[in-house]
């Protein structure tokens, strides 16, 4: 299953029924699980671990170092789950020692060509990057978002659940979970309606999201306000407590 052109340095774990495709290079320091399908042209290295069953299609490059003047060699690594599919020219560098010392990519990611992950981000199971998002340092995307083509998110952002951001987005501070934001700065356009009815939200939990929305966008109340509010919904609507949570937490403040 490996290309007789693949370069595959003796020290590298490879599992069981793994496919590498012609001219790919993967280093000393790689793990790659089971039933992984690596295309032609790949360049995995660095300290990687690539779980089961991924597809990952040619001229990718994978877990090299990060684009950090701070980085001095340090054998930082990168995670990448199980059931991923990254696309062509994607990059994923490892982590720094100023964070985790770790960039993590979960499961059953869809991640589209061009897209770029930089060091010491994490990314949660069933997110969507279309063509050419990218993501500065230590950027934190939960699960279920959905990155529009060329979104493109400053250092220390986090993306919440079940977000969705428009094309060419410019995301310069946190987007609490469930909403619809686009544009440069990126600014919030209601909840992300059609995505939550696709994965069984109630009706009842979209009207909880949407009363919650418009106490955070609408009702003229101060940040703290609002959060409190919402805090004292999510004792009856559960579906709050996600984003009551994010609002406790946001570093970068949210998008108003």
């Amino acid at each position: 299953m490996i290309h007789p052109t693949a370069i595959v340095h003796p020290g590298a774990g490879i599992g069981r029924n793994v496919r590498i495709g012609a001219y790919s290079l993967i280093g000393e320091h790689v793990e790659i699980g089971d039933d992984c399908d690596i295309g032609p042209h790949a360049v995995i290295t660095g300290h990687t671990r690539i779980g089961r069953g991924n597809r990952i299609y040619q001229f990718v490059s994978l877990g090299d170092a990060p684009q950090d003047k701070k980085y001095a060699g340090e054998a930082t690594r990168l995670e990448i789950g199980d059931g991923n599919t990254i696309r062509e020219f994607c990059t994923f560098n490892t982590g720094t020692v100023q964070d985790q010392g770790v960039t993590r990519i979960g499961d059953h990611n869809w991640i589209m060509a061009y897209v770029h992950i930089a060091h010491d981000c994490v990314v949660g199971d069933h997110t969507i990057f279309a063509n050419n998002a990218t993501l500065a340092g230590h950027v934190i995307v939960d699960d279920y978002a959905i990155l529009g083509g060329f979104t493109g998110v400053h250092q220390f952002c986090r993306i919440g659940a079940h977000v969705i951001t428009g094309i060419a987005s410019v995301v310069r501070q946190d987007i609490p979970p469930y909403i619809t934001a686009s544009g440069n700065p990126a600014a919030p356009y209601g909840i992300n309606s059609e995505g939550l009815k696709r994965r069984g939200f109630s009706t009842d939990a979209l009207g909880a999201l949407k009363r919650a929305y418009k106490l955070l966008y609408r009702s003229g109340l101060s940040l703290a306000e609002a959060r409190t509010a919402i805090e004292t919904e999510a004792q009856t609507h559960p579906e709050l407590k996600p984003l009551a949570d994010f609002l406790a937490v946001s570093g970068r403040g949210i998008i108003r």
